[in-house]
């Protein structure tokens, strides 16, 4: 690895570690926390390829079990298996799944998604930009839809129970509230954050 490659590597996990033992990385919204944790991941992502953006969002994800270990919500049971699951009087090993991969996929899909979204012939400031927007858009979008996709698949009915949901249709329009509120705040914000702070970034890395 270069040594530009690695010292920025170093200051992106700095960036996440900070978040994560701080009130910065993780907003507690009630039933569930909502996070900038993987902003940090999907600029690296795209910066520093895709197995280091897996690396840094592996890491995102044992952070998630640690703070919802020690400070947990409602639904830390999906995140952590040392919290019982509602209804029961022990964890699961599937929080480890809900925790981990879809925050590693978060540190892999935003490299492939700005390869797509962006050719470097045209050298048009503006395409970049809208292809970092994009990118980091649709990779926040896709995170959430993963992470409340597997606690409502996985945990269906301590999820029920966590919201107090007596119906399928009822599940089902409060996963879809979170994907719209805290899940389209994570979103935009990451995609704006990314537009502004990557080009940059993506400048020093190839001198």
């Amino acid at each position: 690895m270069k040594i530009k490659d690695f010292a920025l590597t170093t200051i992106f996990l700095s960036i996440i570690l900070l978040c994560a033992l701080t009130p910065l990385g993780f907003i507690h919204l009630g039933v569930i926390k909502a996070t900038i944790i993987h902003i940090p991941i999907i600029i690296a992502s795209i910066i520093l390829g895709p197995k280091i953006g897996a690396a840094l969002g592996f890491v995102f994800g044992i952070t998630s079990i640690a703070t919802n270990t020690i400070a947990p919500t409602l639904l830390s049971f999906a995140f952590s298996p040392a919290i019982p699951v509602l209804g029961t009087s022990q964890g699961s090993f599937w929080a480890l799944f809900i925790a981990i991969v879809p925050r590693v996929l978060v540190g892999l899909i935003p490299y492939y998604l700005y390869k797509v979204f962006y050719r470097e012939r045209t050298e048009k400031k503006s395409n970049q930009k809208q292809a970092l927007f994009l990118t980091a858009l649709l990779s926040t979008f896709i995170h959430t839809f993963l992470v409340m996709g597997s606690i409502t698949l996985l945990f269906q009915d301590a999820y029920a129970q966590a919201i107090n949901a007596d119906s399928t249709s009822a599940i089902f329009i409060a996963v879809l509230t979170v994907f719209v509120t805290n899940g389209l705040f994570e979103a935009v914000l990451a995609a704006f954050l990314t537009a502004i702070i990557a080009p940059t970034l993506l400048r020093i890395s190839r001198k």
